[in-house]
């Protein structure tokens, strides 16, 4: 597993995140390009995978065709530049989910997923901005960055139906990133790359942040559905007003109470939040077995220790409900756990693989919880390094 050199999170986190963009030159302990060119065409081609070619025919002008490919595509591009952007490549290449690991002081609920893209020189996205925090990795080949001030909704774009192109871009940085630097870009910064050279790979891992219009607009259609029709504006109390036309103080003080209670539950919102925010990005890909495991799959005759891997395309989260007491959250579904199986529950969403040891798997209500989670595809038995 990659890791990063003498990266101080807590000096980052106080001065760079969501402040300003950061270069990082030579960030990793032995850095190895994770991902061949060829393999990232392979996954180009895949139907359940999400991909994009980027082609610029002329000075201008954008071209965006989405996969999936064939590979005689990719020898029909022309000598124009183009890129190849495929998205969340960490779920299905274990190499690449792994340099999410160094990142992970930050939560894993604003985890997105890592795209790949691959360029030709010249290639690129062009000028823009996005709305989520990305770690820039330069896999292969050499990159030139430039960076540009803060944008907002008020920004000048350019008329394309799928790029958000800036239509004037002021760059304020400019580097060219080599194998194994990482450029750090808070949201809404503006910023452009270009392959400097053929064989041009980038990591972007990206971390999601929801809009209050999101949150409010998921958490209100969510409470919606919990109401009962019957439960509606009573007043018992009502007394003879002097205008009919009056909407009293304290009719309006009812109503709203009526609204900004039900939405006021911070239990209720907790609850749908960790179910919100681990919902699968992608329900296609399915690690359930063909054949379901029981306890005695589980806890074997020799008591040995059992070892688990999560699903790199599965989201699990825990929110702490007492000393003892956790409910999990794994891919939108809730499981509230207690004692020995709280303790578990922390340690998977600690780590991708993870070992049970037999004392835990005694546990009645702990083997239960695996069991479901292996059936379901989130977990899976894994054999010895």
């Amino acid at each position: 597993m990659p890791s990063l050199r003498a990266f101080d999170t807590k000096r980052f986190l106080a001065e760079t995140w969501q402040k300003r963009p950061l270069l990082i030159r030579d960030a990793w302990h032995h850095w190895s390009n994770p991902l061949e060119p060829d393999e990232l065409a392979g996954l180009a081609c895949e139907a359940e995978i999400e991909a994009r070619l980027v082609r610029q025919p002329a000075p201008g002008r954008w071209e965006v065709e989405h996969g999936p490919f064939a590979h005689e595509d990719f020898g029909a591009l022309g000598d124009c530049p183009w890129t190849m952007l495929v998205q969340a490549v960490d779920h299905h290449v274990a190499e690449v989910a792994a340099l999410i690991e160094p990142f992970r002081f930050i939560p894993d609920w604003r985890i997105d997923d890592v795209m790949v893209s691959y360029a030709v020189a010249g290639g690129g996205v062009g000028p823009h901005f996005d709305q989520y925090d990305v770690f820039l990795v330069q896999g292969l080949g050499h990159r030139r960055w430039r960076v540009g001030r803060r944008c907002d909704e008020t920004s000048r774009l350019l008329p394309h139906d799928e790029l958000r192109l800036l239509a004037d871009f002021d760059p304020i940085d400019e580097w060219v990133l080599e194998p194994g630097d990482i450029l750090y870009v808070p949201p809404g910064f503006a910023h452009d790359g270009v392959a400097e050279e053929g064989d041009c790979m980038t990591y972007s891992i990206g971390f999601r942040a929801p809009s209050r219009a999101d949150l409010v607009s998921a958490f209100a259609d969510h409470v919606l559905d919990t109401l009962d029709e019957d439960d509606r504006y009573t007043d018992p109390d009502l007394a003879a007003i002097s205008n009919p036309g009056e909407i009293s103080a304290k009719t309006l003080a009812r109503l709203h109470a009526m609204v900004t209670d039900t939405l006021a539950d911070q239990d209720a919102f907790a609850a749908w939040f960790g179910a919100y925010v681990t919902e699968p990005k992608d329900e296609r890909l399915d690690w359930a077995p063909e054949k379901q495991v029981s306890a005695a799959d589980l806890v074997r005759g020799d008591a040995s220790t059992v070892r688990l891997e999560r699903n790199p395309a599965s989201r699990f989260s825990f929110i702490r409900q007492g000393a003892d007491t956790v409910t999990l959250f794994v891919d939108g579904r809730n499981y509230p756990c207690r004692g020995l199986a709280a303790a578990a529950a922390e340690q998977i969403c600690a780590r991708p693989r993870f070992t049970l040891e037999p004392e835990v798997l005694a546990d009645r209500d702990m083997t239960t919880l695996i069991i479901g989670l292996i059936n379901r595809g989130c977990l899976a038995l894994s054999e010895p390094n």
